[in-house]
């Protein structure tokens, strides 16, 4: 049986004082929300473009979306399409990998090679 991944676009900055913690407990719009915002595989662009462009210096996150439990939410966007939220902090033990999102010459994020298939790094 196969793992769902859902993923996170994080600043590396924040991702490194979350592994020092142990947990992530969002980013500023995260926890404006109260929720952590997270996309699946084919949102990721799209959220990429819509929340991050130009930004440098992100990670993209995968995580175990089972290992979450009860606290993982499907709920519609504004364009009605699920997103997963986690109404908890994330713990580290569901992250499955993490890999740089750099910028590419046009200015889109660079998703890693083998990202759409679901697995990467």
């Amino acid at each position: 049986m196969g793992s769902t991944l859902i993923y996170k676009i994080v600043d590396a900055d924040a991702w490194s004082e979350a592994e020092r913690a142990g947990r992530f407990d969002g980013a500023p719009v995260d926890l404006s929300d109260g929720y952590i915002h997270f996309s699946t595989a084919p949102q990721a662009a799209e959220t990429a473009a819509k929340h991050f462009a130009g930004r440098t210096n992100l990670l993209l996150v995968a995580i175990e979306a089972g290992a979450l439990g009860e606290a993982l939410r499907w709920e519609p966007s504004r364009g009605g399409a699920l997103f997963p939220h986690l109404y908890a902090p994330l713990p580290l033990t569901a992250v499955r990998w993490t890999a740089p999102l750099p910028l590419g010459p046009d200015g889109a994020h660079v998703f890693p090679s083998d990202f759409s298939a679901g697995d990467a790094p």
